[in-house]
């Protein structure tokens, strides 16, 4: 992704609230398995106990 200006780069949507987040560095080498745009919607994901 080097080069690439912001307005660029991949979105997809949060499976938890639905909103789209884009990719980000750390997620370089998993963003294929990245799928919560955030820890509290990981956390809060349908399905979850609690």
């Amino acid at each position: 992704m080097k080069g690439v200006k912001k307005q660029h780069l991949p979105s997809k949507p949060c499976l938890t609230c639905g909103r789209p987040f884009t990719w980000r560095k750390k997620w370089e080498k998993v963003w294929d398995e990245v799928k919560y745009c955030s820890d509290r919607c990981r956390r809060d994901r349908p399905g979850s106990k609690g």
